[in-house]
């Protein structure tokens, strides 16, 4: 990475050739064609770009050759504010260089919302002036809850919240509990002009006042710094790196906080409420044209903001920002699987570095990656050893299921059993954790033995007893429950196999009838919303199992649950993964971390066919750094990732014979570079996806190679069908 250093914003004069960048896929090597310009225009400015019979979003990159001027098609300017830095324009480019992209790509995730571009009608929208005990109905004090920090909203936006009628709201203005504002693309995304920024170390104790006061201290200082903040589940990351927030916000910049699930973004804008006064600005798939609007503008026009949304949110473009915070940063949802391929907690570092601001990676269960860089020096390392306020950890056990196994067809052992039932007795919440989603992970016939396969894929359906079907969760194919095997005409004799969150939830009715039970899946958890409604409950006493698989893992707070019960902790210990034991850790520590986080104290029960494994002693033993050791010393043998470097190329299409031969092709090219060791061809674990046949290489190198200068040779010589598509995976963490 260059230095920062301060860059002159390039005007390039009217009637100049210019070159510029569609944000779209171009075969070209650049990403970017010639146009020309009627008006000034500046090196970084987003210009509406007519590409074939269709305009789209262009950056606009520099001067291009004078010779062909009369010929160029000509761009229009968007609003003079929508420009990005030349720090926000480095970014893109080193992510486009780095997973060897296409430049129009990875603009097009920074130009996202198209309509942020196009001017708007003004319209009336309307925000809480009054707090919610002020109205006397409970009708109205919901509402003023509902809209309590936020941006003026729109009455439809309004009805669609809270079912409000217009008539609600007009008597609410007149009676001073709302009121009406003029709706413009300069409304404030967060309303920080009503913000209280307030001082908050006092109630943090001395290792978290004095981590908060580091962190706000190199926000102060406007350079880059990278800081790995490793706390215990339950120890005050989030109150503490909120402090660097604070003075964020306080120097009137912005900062972007990166989670690792949707779900949990509108718990995270309740805390956020909680701490400053007011919500911020959310930013995933699942928000409505109008807010991504919102805050795509407050951003590239530098409004002072909080920014808290998913991977996709690294990619808005701030002209002021702060500091940027990843949580939960071992995640592997940072990683994105398709499109581009990208990881959003490492370019969050690129992005932090080319900004000279610091970046903040916080979990509980650090990556491998992160504690190297941390003990290399190129991260400082806070350690949070205890959790906030009066909890403690968590006690530990494991239930060897040969010793004493459930029940045939039950997936509770006794001893799980009379835990439950010792917690519910004494009115406390209890966490069953089961990483499977659905009724069960595969059906077989009895008469056959054949096992029922997704007709796109090479994986099993999985059955989703409630909905009565059978789904695949890679492709997304779904088919009734069949009655009559698919393979030998059998009839009534297809079984569903094994355990998933629903058949668990069968097991627990029928075990404790009288609790109430939720589940917390992909599946029944499928917006923000619906998220925020199980919390409630949960927090309101309305749940007493939960039920759930790892979205339940993630940073969840629920005072009153004092038992977990991991139903199959051997899930992932096998297989393999080169990550697969640390992923295993992680998640584990992250579910068990759910239990014990108020006054009463937690315990952890994990049912285990292997009690052996080395996972699992680590957890009953609290031997953490002896686990992390083993690992370091296991890859470093190997030469494995963070000590050397991995890539994947995959090949796919419908003709698998001709893929293989292709591969063969690509074997007789490789040149054997230096340091690189190329394995394969070899179909890919997961052979056949969405109908199209795949086959996988691995290249291995050492730490120092640039791999990405090597595929790119490699690829060049060679002469690849359009009817093959070929994908490159630069440092993968998913080998399916």
């Amino acid at each position: 990475m260059s230095s920062h250093a301060p860059q002159v914003v390039e005007i390039i004069p009217e009637k100049t050739p210019i070159r510029v960048v569609p944000a779209t896929a171009l075969p070209h090597l650049d990403g970017a064609l010639s146009y020309r310009c009627e008006t000034p225009l500046h090196i970084g400015q987003l210009v509406a770009t007519p590409l074939g019979k269709r305009q789209v979003v262009g950056l606009v990159i520099g001067r291009a050759d004078a010779s062909a001027a009369m010929t160029l098609k000509t761009v229009t300017p968007f609003h003079a504010d929508y420009h990005l830095t030349p720090e926000m324009q480095q970014f893109l480019d080193w992510v486009a260089k780095w997973y060897l992209e296409k430049p129009g790509l990875v603009l097009k995730m920074a130009s996202s919302v198209p309509s942020a571009l196009k001017d708007d009608a003004l319209s009336i929208g309307y925000h809480a002036i009054a707090s919610p005990d002020q109205a006397k109905t409970a009708r109205r004090q919901s509402i003023l809850a509902e809209l309590a920090g936020k941006v003026p909203e729109t009455l439809s936006a309004i009805r669609a919240m809270t079912g409000a009628t217009a008539s609600t709201i007009k008597a609410m203005c007149d009676d001073g509990l709302l009121a009406a504002v003029p709706m413009t693309p300069d409304n404030s995304a967060n309303l920080l002009d009503h913000m209280t920024i307030q001082d908050r170390l006092k109630s943090l104790k001395d290792e978290q006042s004095t981590a908060a006061k580091t962190l706000a201290k190199a926000v102060t200082a406007k350079q880059y710094s990278a800081f790995l903040l490793d706390g215990v589940t339950g120890s005050g990351k989030t109150e503490v790196y909120f402090e660097a927030v604070a003075a964020a916000l306080k120097a009137g910049r912005q900062a972007l906080i990166l989670l690792p699930e949707i779900a949990l973004s509108q718990a995270f804008e309740r805390r956020c409420y909680e701490r400053f006064g007011f919500r911020p600005g959310l930013w995933h798939s699942g928000l409505t044209d109008s807010r991504r609007r919102a805050v795509w503008r407050d951003a590239i026009r530098g409004k002072p903001m909080i920014v808290a949304g998913a991977r996709s949110a690294l990619f808005l473009p701030f002209k002021n920002p702060g500091v940027i915070i990843v949580d939960e940063e071992h995640e592997q949802s940072f990683r994105q699987q398709d499109g581009v391929r990208y990881h959003a907690r490492d370019m969050a570092v690129l992005r932090a570095h080319l900004s000279q601001i610091p970046v903040i990676l916080s979990s509980a269960t650090p990556s491998l990656e992160s504690l190297v860089n941390a003990e290399q020096g190129k991260y400082h390392h806070i350690r949070l050893m205890s959790r906030y306020g009066a909890a403690g950890m968590p006690d530990m056990a494991l239930i060897d299921l040969g010793k004493t196994p459930a029940e045939r067809r039950r997936w509770l052992s006794p001893p799980l059993v009379d835990a439950i039932s010792k917690a519910l007795e004494q009115k406390e919440q209890v966490l069953l954790f089961l990483n499977r989603r659905g009724y069960a992970p595969m059906s077989l016939c009895l008469s056959c033995r054949e096992r029922i396969v997704c007709p796109n894929c090479s994986a099993w359906l999985v059955t989703h007893k409630s909905a009565g079907e059978l789904r695949c969760h890679h492709c997304g194919h779904n088919s009734q429950f069949p009655s009559i095997c698919p393979s030998c005409q059998t009839e009534g004799m297809i079984m569903s196999c094994g355990p998933g969150v629903e058949r668990l939830a069968e097991e627990v009715t029928i075990r404790f009838p009288e609790a109430r039970q939720g589940i917390f899946s992909s599946d029944a958890i499928t917006t923000p919303a619906l998220a925020e409604q199980f919390f409630n409950a949960v927090h309101n006493d309305e749940i007493d199992i939960i039920i759930g698989t790892q979205m339940v893992a993630k940073g969840h707070h629920f005072p009153d649950l004092t038992l977990v019960g991991v139903v199959d902790a051997d899930l992932g210990l096998g297989g393999a993964d080169l990550r697969g034991g640390e992923l295993s850790w992680q998640l584990l520590t992250q579910v068990a971390g759910r239990a014990g986080r108020a006054e009463r104290p937690g315990k952890v029960l994990l049912q285990t066919a292997m009690p052996q494994s080395a996972v699992l002693q680590s957890l009953i033993h609290d031997d953490r750094d002896g686990f992390i050791e083993a690992e370091k010393a296991a890859r470093q043998d190997a030469a494995m990732p963070p000590y050397g470097r991995l890539a994947a190329v995959i090949l796919s299409g419908r003709d698998e014979a001709r893929l293989m031969i292709i591969a063969r092709q690509m074997v007789d090219h490789w040149p054997n570079f230096d340091g690189v060791t190329l394995l394969g061809p070899a179909p890919a674990p997961l052979r056949l996806l969405r109908r199209n046949y795949r086959v996988r290489f691995l290249l291995k190198s050492e730490r120092d190679v640039n791999l990405q200068r090597v595929i790119t040779s490699w690829l060049a010589a060679i002469s690849i069908p359009s009817a093959v598509s070929c994908q490159v995976d630069i440092d993968p963490v998913s080998f399916f």
